[in-house]
C-alpha cells in the first residue's frame, strides 16, 4: 500500500499548533517500520534536516508550483504519479481539489466559523471555501478532541462515524537548560505568571492582560510566549491601557528546546481562549508540574480533567480569581500539581501515529 501524504505543515522551523501536530504525526509514521507499506511525502521545497531521512519505505517528492499547490501542483501529480497513491492523507484542513485516490484530512478547529469576525476577511474566504471542499471529499476526518468532532458533525452535518478523534501527544519530559540562564536570556525577574499562544484574537490576551492587572499590588511578571499572528496590535496595546506596561513580557516565539525551563519557573500557567480545538500547551504546562487556570469552554475542559481552575473567558473578574486562587492557595497548587501530571500521561504521540495509520490503512484498503 502507498500513502501519500501532504509533509508541509511539518516542514517548517517554527512549528506551533497544526505544524506540531503534523510533525510529530509524521515522526510517529515514520517508526512503523511496515515493510508492506510505503511513505510518499509530498513537499513544496526541500524537506528540513529534522524531518525523518528518506528509506526505501519513505519518500520526499518536491511538487510544483507553490501557488495555489493543493488546487493545481499536487491533483496534476497524484494522477500522473506511478504507481498511484492508495490513500492520501492531509494533516491540515486543506485536501488536494481533486485525487484518483481517497483522501483523509485532520480539523484541529472551527474557530473560524465559530468567531468569524477575528479573522482577516481573505484568511476567512479560504478557510471556509477550501475546508467545506476538503470536508465534502474526505473519506475519513481526523480531529484531535470530541468538542472539535462536534463541531464539525453540527457545521458540515457529516455522519458521525466519518470523524474520528486522535487525541495528539504530550512529549517527554526534556532535559532542562538551567533556569537560571533562561532567566537571563530572556530577561525575565522574579515570580511570572505564564501564558502560551499565538497572538490573535481567540486567544483571549487582551482579557487576560485585563485581569492581571486587576489582581493588585504584587511582584508578579505576566509572561507571553507566541510569535504574531494577526489582528494582534490591540494584545500589544493592552499592557499599556491597563496600566500593567512593565509588568507584562511579550517573547515572540520560542524555541522548543528553551520552552521546559519557561514553564518549570512558572508559578502559574493560564489559558484562557476564546475557542481550541485542543490546547497543546496545556499538556506541555501539565507535565512540567505547573499549576494552571483555563477556560470552561470548548475542549479545555476535555483536555484539563481535574487538574486545573476552570473559568469563565468573558468574565475578567472569575479570569482573575482564579489565578489568584492557584497562585495563592497552597494546597490547591499541589493538588493540581499531582493530577496534572496524571493527566498528561493520558496522552501519547505514538498513540496518536497508531491510530491515524489504522485509521489511513482501513480507507487505503477499500480502495485497493
Amino acid at each position: 500500500m502507498i500513502i501519500g501524504i501532504d509533509g508541509n505543515e511539518a516542514n517548517i522551523e517554527k512549528r506551533v499548533g497544526v505544524g506540531k501536530y503534523g510533525y510529530e504525526v509524521l515522526r510517529q509514521l515514520y517508526k512503523t517500520q511496515n515493510y508492506n507499506l510505503k511513505f510518499e511525502i509530498y513537499l513544496k521545497g526541500e524537506p528540513l534536516s529534522d524531518l525523518p531521512k528518506e528509506t526505501d519505505f519513505w519518500r520526499y517528492k518536491i511538487v510544483g508550483p507553490k501557488k495555489f499547490w493543493t488546487q493545481i501542483g499536487l491533483p496534476f501529480n497524484l494522477f500522473f504519479q506511478k504507481p498511484r497513491s492508495d490513500v492520501f492523507f492531509t494533516p491540515s484542513h486543506y485536501a488536494p481539489r481533486f485525487s484518483p485516490c481517497p483522501r483523509v484530512i485532520s480539523i484541529m478547529d472551527l474557530s473560524f466559523l465559530r468567531y468569524p469576525e477575528m479573522f482577516k476577511a481573505q484568511d476567512l474566504y479560504q478557510l471556509k471555501s477550501w475546508t467545506a471542499y476538503s470536508v465534502a471529499k474526505a473519506a475519513r476526518i481526523l480531529t484531535i478532541s470530541k468538542s472539535s468532532k462536534n463541531d464539525i458533525i453540527k457545521y458540515y452535518q457529516v455522519p458521525e462515524e466519518k470523524v474520528v478523534v486522535t487525541y495528539p501527544g504530550a512529549d517527554g519530559i526534556k532535559d532542562m537548560t538551567d533556569k537560571t540562564d533562561m532567566r537571563k536570556k530572556y530577561g525575565i525577574k522574579g515570580d511570572y505568571i505564564l501564558s502560551v499562544g499565538t497572538l490573535q484574537p481567540r486567544k483571549n490576551f487582551v482579557r487576560l492582560i485585563e485581569a492581571f492587572s486587576t489582581l493588585g499590588p504584587n511582584s508578579y511578571t505576566l509572561i507571553i510566549v507566541g510569535k504574531k499572528g494577526w489582528l494582534y496590535k490591540e494584545i500589544l496595546a493592552a499592557p499599556k491601557k491597563f496600566g500593567v506596561e512593565k509588568k507584562v513580557k511579550f517573547l515572540d516565539y520560542v524555541p522548543d528546546e528553551d520552552l521546559p525551563a519557561l514553564y518549570q519557573g512558572a508559578k502559574c500557567f493560564v489559558l484562557i481562549s476564546l475557542y481550541e480545538g485542543f490546547g497543546l500547551p496545556v499538556l506541555d504546562a501539565l507535565k512540567y508540574g505547573v499549576p494552571m487556570v483555563g477556560s470552561n469552554v470548548s475542549s479545555l475542559p476535555e483536555v484539563m480533567g481535574e487538574a486545573g481552575i476552570l473559568v469563565d473567558p468573558n468574565n475578567v473578574q472569575d479570569i482573575a480569581k482564579g489565578i489568584d486562587k492557584v497562585i495563592n492557595d497552597t494546597a490547591i497548587r499541589q493538588e493540581l500539581i499531582k493530577k496534572g501530571k496524571e493527566q498528561a500521561a493520558k496522552f501519547s504521540w505514538e498513540k496518536c501515529g497508531k491510530e491515524t495509520l489504522k485509521i489511513l490503512e482501513e480507507v487505503g484498503e477499500k480502495h485497493v
